[in-house]
């Protein structure tokens, strides 16, 4: 393609000989679909009936500098919205069934932007078939009556076909009508009556040429890529209600003659155009769609339906098929509906349509890259190697860029002015198609071995060509008369001219009956030797049919004890299977039982784990909460022994010195030093007050000016940031008491923590007044305790 904009001049290819002669550029012909709406915008136009021109629409700019520029190009042929599907047929397909029938290859894509029209220009709509029905109605009118029985050609898993005579046809046939299999549809079905006039193509088309001496047999398939996989569209899955299974996914193997195929993929012989568009629509039901923003039934997978055509010769009767596999011609014509090109940001896809988009997109742009390759390997003379590979799409139909047949592109477009940077990439990847070249395929020999049904119709007296007759060739041999005109009386020569060339003519004529009688003789021997031949013949031909007609009457009484047999062998199947049945319902029965049981250990065993975690915790809680306990009793006791020493010591003391010291009155002088000491070895707890009377209370401050306390907050204490927090003012605060604080103040409080039984913080303040002791010390004497706990109301309930 050509397209008006300027570009870089390419350097001229590298010439490669005579092989340049023997290739094909690619055809691509391009199709417009008429709008919607009429009142849309449109920004394809046809220029003539080989160019369209892209121009902008409004508001969009082409490049940064705002410059709009309308763009060119050209195509083999263009057809614009008026187009029938028949004169898109007749120019586009009908030379690849012509060829098909003729023994070659073809490939016939469709591509284009999702919404383009790809879909009915290849399958058609009711009252206007496609491509595809018209292909089917194209082949069967050629070869319908040369048509081989059913089951004469059998396809095998190896990209081939085998060949069978018409006795193991017949046989075959009468096993597959007594168990009928939905792979093989017989002709009296019918299509969906709402799709009957997709197949009634009006327009009756015919190959020219078709070999009359062979036998032809035709065999379809049907198979999509969805996500880079592939999946027989034919493919008879048993239903299973309990547990489904999925479509397997198939793969390419590469033949004998490294032609790619899938393998196990199903082919249906057929023998009518209804039959084979019966077992296409089967498989369309099955093929992948969704709805997406810009199109209501859009192909989320690219489909391929190949039309197998198999062609053998006949024998020299012209009435049966030679069964040699090596004289069997195959030909192939693969029909794909690409799946459209699209941005995610127009369909707002999401989810699996936005998998199923990247993977369309990437297997589009393999199929461009690999033409690219192509095309600048048969420009510049590289050998760059062509990732056919990288997508099942190319890898599957490398064959035919490699010379296997003709290839053809359809590109369809959507005029609206919204596609246009869709269609814009769509015609620079067909600018790209066309200029790659695939080799051309060359001619088959097709049979040609025997004379057949044009031997037969020319000895019933038809036209034997330009060969000459017996008797013309008998009347070249004798001599040419001589003139026998007389015009003179003396004339004397004439006569005598006459009777010499009459009697050489009646020597000749003696001897040819002379040699007649002799061939006639030999002849007539020959014809009784070979008379006798034949009855002899004959006999040996009636010994062998009597012992032929003993072997199949014991074959027939071998078939009937077996008919027997199987008769037996049926009704025990059928007995084991209703068996079966019985034990598969006991079975799915004590399944579903177990799994009921299982359940409710599984409940079981968890609630135990559960009660279990529980009660480990609530005697975790309750062993700290009396180890806490008898801590703090066994740290009360401890303290209330001491004091009681103390008070011991301390009247000890006074006896002692009030026995030691002289009569004269000495005021008192207690160390202070050993007062300080007595005094730290004192703690301020909730134990018992000791018995000693406490001294005179010491004058106080008026309420008014409020009392001091000491704040005894041990530093192990935990912040536990509630909104509620013990506040005291003009309190001094301390992590240890001594008597320094002691002396300042007159109330004491200390805040107590421990770990509730619910798992929370407990907060315990002490409370008590502060005394001043007879040896000068300080004492604590407690008056209440106030409890500060935190809950959770989302927490665990105490049990």
């Amino acid at each position: 393609m050509k397209p008006a904009r300027t570009k870089t001049p390419r350097k001229p290819p590298v010439k490669k000989g005579s092989q340049t002669s023997l290739k094909d550029p690619v055809g691509v012909y391009c199709r417009v679909r008429p709008l919607s709406l009429p009142e849309q915008e449109c920004c394809i136009e046809v220029i003539s009936n080989t160019t369209v021109q892209l121009h902008p629409p409004e508001g969009y700019r082409l490049n940064r500098n705002g410059d709009y520029k309308e763009t060119q190009y050209s195509f083999k042929q263009v057809f614009g919205t008026h187009t029938t599907q028949k004169e898109l047929f007749d120019v586009v397909a009908n030379p690849l069934v012509d060829d098909l029938i003729h023994g070659k290859n073809g490939l016939l894509f469709t591509y284009g932007v999702t919404g383009s029209g790809k879909t009915h220009t290849m399958t058609g709509s009711p009252g206007e078939g496609g491509l595809l029905p018209r292909c089917l109605d194209m082949l069967f009118n050629s070869i319908g009556s040369f048509q081989a029985k059913r089951y004469v050609f059998k396809s095998n898993d190896r990209n081939s076909m085998d060949i069978q005579c018409e006795v193991d046809a017949l046989l075959e046939r009468q096993k597959r009508e007594a168990t009928p299999n939905p792979k093989t549809p017989s002709g009296k079905r019918q299509v969906d009556p709402e799709f009957a006039d997709m197949i009634n193509v009006q327009e009756f088309c015919k190959a020219e040429e078709v070999d009359e001496d062979s036998v032809y047999g035709v065999f379809v398939s049907y198979i999509e890529i969805y996500n880079n996989y592939i999946y027989d569209l034919l493919e008879e899955v048993p239903f299973d209600p309990i547990k489904p299974k999925p479509p397997q996914s198939k793969l390419l193997r590469e033949d004998k003659n490294h032609n790619m195929y899938v393998a196990g993929c199903t082919e249906v012989e057929v023998k009518s155009t209804e039959e084979a568009f019966e077992v296409f629509w089967r498989g369309q039901k099955k093929r992948r769609i969704a709805n997406t923003h810009l199109n209501r039934e859009s192909s989320r997978s690219h489909s391929v339906f190949n039309i197998k055509l198999v062609q053998a010769p006949l024998d020299a009767d012209g009435d049966n098929v030679l069964q040699e596999k090596e004289q069997i011609t195959i030909s192939q014509l693969s029909l794909v509906d690409l799946a459209g090109s699209e941005r995610t940001n127009r369909t707002k896809a999401e989810g699996n349509r936005l998998r199923e988009a990247g993977n369309i997109n990437q297997s589009l742009m393999t199929l461009r890259t690999c033409m690219e390759v192509l095309r600048e390997n048969q420009t510049y003379g590289t050998n760059k190697m062509v990732p056919y590979r990288d997508s099942k799409l190319t890898h599957l139909f490398k064959n035919y860029f490699d010379g296997e047949g003709k290839v053809r592109l359809i590109v369809c477009v959507n005029p609206k002015a919204e596609d246009y940077e869709e269609s814009l990439q769509v015609m620079r990847f067909a600018e790209v198609t066309q200029e790659v070249e695939v080799a051309r395929p060359t001619d088959k020999a097709i049979c040609g071995l025997t004379p057949g049904r044009r031997y037969r119709n020319q000895a019933r007296g038809g036209p034997v060509g330009d060969e000459l007759l017996v008797s013309e060739v008998v009347l070249q041999s004798f001599p040419p008369l001589p003139s026998c005109e007389i015009l003179d009386i003396s004339d004397e020569q004439t006569l005598p001219r006459l009777v010499e060339a009459l009697e050489k003519r009646h020597h000749l004529r003696q001897m040819m009956i002379d040699e007649f009688h002799k061939q006639s003789i030999t002849f007539k021997a020959l014809l009784q030797e070979f008379d006798n031949a034949v009855l002899s013949k004959e006999n040996y031909i009636q010994g062998k049919l009597s012992e032929k007609q003993k072997v199949i009457s014991g074959q027939k009484s071998e078939i009937e004890r077996l008919e027997k047999k199987n008769k037996t062998l049926e009704y025990k199947v059928e007995i084991l299977e209703k068996t079966t049945t019985i034990y598969e319902e006991d079975k799915r029965n004590l399944q579903q039982e177990l799994e009921t049981q299982n359940q409710k250990l599984q409940q079981q065993f968890s609630d135990k784990r559960r009660l279990e975690a529980r009660l480990q915790g609530m005697v975790t809680e309750t062993t700290m909460k009396w180890e806490k306990e008898c801590e703090r009793r066994v740290a009360a006791k401890q303290l209330e022994m001491q004091n009681k020493l103390w008070v011991k010591d301390e009247k000890l003391k006074q006896l002692k010195a009030i026995v030691t010291e002289p009569k004269t009155e000495r005021p008192e002088r207690p160390s202070r030093e050993r007062d300080r000491e007595k005094a730290t070895q004192r703690s301020v707890s909730p134990s018992p007050v000791p018995n000693v009377p406490p001294v005179r209370l010491r004058h106080r401050r008026s309420r008014s000016a409020g009392d001091r306390w000491v704040a005894h907050k041990p530093a192990s204490n935990l912040q536990t940031e509630t909104v509620m927090q013990p506040q005291v003012p003009h309190a001094i605060t301390v992590s240890v008491a001594n008597e320094k604080a002691l002396a300042k103040c007159e109330k004491y409080m200390l805040t107590h923590q421990e770990l509730a039984s619910d798992g929370e913080i407990e907060t315990k303040l002490i409370k008590g007044d502060v005394y001043k002791t007879r040896g000068g010390g300080q004492s604590v004497q407690f008056t209440e305790i106030e409890t500060l706990k935190q809950e959770s109301p989302t927490g665990r309930k105490k049990p």
